[in-house]
């Protein structure tokens, strides 16, 4: 089990910045999409990962810490990515679901680290159940990504990957 609580704030504050990254990632990938439902499932997306972060800043804070409060420096720099990308594609879609696509392939990196280290284990069930939510989210946003190329592809329009 583990004892050094610094390791576990860490690691829970590393969590919450990915969250809180995701968050304004898929907020502002809302704002530039064309497609009304994906808008939509990108807000819902936005608001589950505030709240995954909110429950991880309350584990924090009960064993003592200062819980993160904001993203990554390499966060918003995937968001800065993301508005020049989808402004040089036009707000294309694809090209947003795609950017959104890398963000959670690092969300889902960051989780299986924190699940590799030894967690207390109230902590780490919080940590995998959010790991398993965020593993859906990330098959879905994939399979947006997929189809929006396939419908770029059957209207003539040109591919972009």
């Amino acid at each position: 089990m583990a004892n050094d609580t610094s390791d576990i704030r860490s690691t829970l504050n590393g969590l919450i910045e990915t969250l809180k990254d995701g968050e304004e990632g898929f907020r502002s990938s809302a704002q530039k999409l064309t497609n009304d439902e994906i808008r939509v499932q990108f807000q819902s997306l936005a608001n589950q990962r505030a709240s995954f972060a909110r429950e991880l800043q309350s584990e924090v804070t009960a064993i003592g810490g200062e819980p993160a409060s904001s993203g990554s420096t390499a966060g918003a720099i995937h968001r800065g990515w993301i508005g020049l990308k989808s402004a040089l594609t036009g707000n294309e879609d694809h090209a947003i679901l795609a950017e959104a696509e890398r963000g959670e392939d690092s969300a889902v990196k960051n989780y299986r680290d924190a699940l590799s280290k030894d967690l207390p284990s109230d902590i780490r069930d919080v940590i995998e159940r959010q790991f398993r939510e965020i593993t859906i989210a990330h098959n879905q946003v994939r399979a947006l990504r997929d189809g929006t190329r396939l419908e770029s592809t059957a209207s003539g329009a040109p591919r972009t990957y």
